[in-house]
């Protein structure tokens, strides 16, 4: 399917709400970490305590995901959203009015803006199937979701920078729990999300994460994670060894670039066989295009490799995600998406401070070598678990939901 496709998919009623909505919405996730740190350099603080405040909002972030996720399976979408992007919002007003001094006020500030952070990302995941006509489009819409992070995650600092230059650092923070909001407010007020109710789940501690296949699916997510933010930190360290800023920033481009043309063309075309078969294959695309950029070309050439890098990204998430609906216990799957989201996180944190260290002592290359390990580990998570992923789990399942939704939305004919 050409672009028209993606027409076709955006002119479905609500569905152009609710991706502009989502994405308006999750800006803070891709504008917090420079917002927060240059707001607290304008107060005073060092790189140290600057940086560290924005990991533990990162931190918070990863840990509120899945805990808001359930509780929007349990209670719906607009009244946990809407509570939970106001307090996040709350958050960062805090901290513009305490700054770094005192420590404790600036810690709790930065906890509730992450922690209450709304799952806008899950909660997207799971209205697509109740919005549109057949699975052919809800994966369609999972690769348009997972290529638009890339224009999201470009879009965010530059608005931070535009936010400072037209007021100053604590106006971009303030700004930057405000578009939460604005965004939260977009989806919980449309008619999909207000009627959405996930079905009746089964009384369980570990909620979603009972479910083997999905157990799987986050671990091999995490490595993807490690890979991802690897990546950003040996980007840095290419930059500073190349010419500066501008040639990092070009490499991270270039990447998501590749990320965008790579899921906009997986969306583009139906896929037949299930999803868990065809995650193997683009997983092993993803690792077979991390190991060149051990080579650390000069930048005529790093960069078609940074976009190669970047070219299976997007396709793997968008068939991560189908998989995911397609393991989820009945009940989870708000809680199952944000999962991704945390795993995917955690792991891009751990990818970075492990890049820093291997690049210190290692030069570029070895920093590198973080994102072609891990994108390794991840696929052999997927291969050494094919059986536990083979096919859906259907005794965590009820019956309506064993096609990969919450009912039975799609003919057998559509099945991805």
């Amino acid at each position: 399917m050409t672009a028209t496709g993606y027409g076709d998919l955006l002119r479905t009623r609500h569905a152009a709400r609710l991706l502009g909505g989502t994405l308006l919405g999750r800006l803070p996730n891709a504008m917090s970490a420079l917002a927060i740190v240059l707001f607290l350099r304008s107060q005073g603080a060092g790189y140290g305590l600057a940086g560290t405040l924005s990991a533990v909002f990162g931190l918070a972030l990863a840990i509120g995901q899945p805990l808001l996720g359930r509780a929007v399976d349990r209670r719906g979408q607009p009244r946990v959203m809407t509570a939970a992007a106001l307090l996040s919002a709350a958050g960062y007003g805090l901290l513009t009015v305490v700054g770094p001094k005192p420590l404790p006020l600036a810690v709790a500030a930065v906890v509730l803006a992450g922690l209450a952070t709304p799952p806008l990302e899950g909660g997207l995941r799971a209205l697509w199937p109740e919005v549109l006509r057949h699975e052919g489009q809800v994966q369609k819409a999972y690769a348009l979701d997972a290529a638009a992070q890339e224009v999201l995650y470009a879009i965010g600092p530059l608005l931070v920078t535009l936010a400072v230059a037209a007021a100053d650092e604590a106006a971009a923070v303030v700004v930057t729990g405000l578009l939460g909001v604005a965004g939260t407010l977009v989806v919980v007020t449309s008619g999909p999300s207000r009627r959405w109710r996930a079905p009746a789940r089964e009384a369980h501690w570990l909620g979603a994460l009972r479910s083997r296949g999905l157990a799987v699916l986050l671990g091999c997510c995490l490595f993807i994670g490690i890979a991802l933010g690897g990546f950003s930190l040996a980007a840095v360290a290419y930059g500073d060894a190349h010419g500066g800023d501008s040639v990092t920033a070009y490499v991270l481009a270039a990447n998501g670039a590749g990320a965008l043309a790579g899921g906009l063309g997986y969306g583009a075309r139906a896929w037949a066989g299930v999803p868990e078969r065809r995650l193997r294959l683009l997983a092993l695309g993803l690792a077979a295009c991390y190991p060149p950029l051990l080579l650390v070309p000069g930048p005529g050439w790093m960069l078609p490799l940074a976009a190669l890098s970047g070219f299976f990204l997007a396709p793997t998430l968008a068939c991560a995600f189908l998989v995911v609906d397609r393991h989820a216990p009945a009940g989870t799957v708000t809680e199952a998406f944000s999962w991704v989201v945390t795993a995917m996180g955690v792991g891009a944190a751990l990818g970075t401070a492990l890049a820093g260290l291997v690049a210190q002592h290692g030069g570029t290359g070895a920093g590198f070598a973080v994102s072609a390990v891990s994108g390794l580990v991840a696929l052999l998570v997927l291969l050494l678990t094919s059986r536990i992923l083979t096919v859906p789990n259907l005794g965590t399942r009820t019956e309506k939901d064993r096609n990969g939704g919450v009912e039975p939305r799609f003919s057998t004919t559509h099945q991805a």
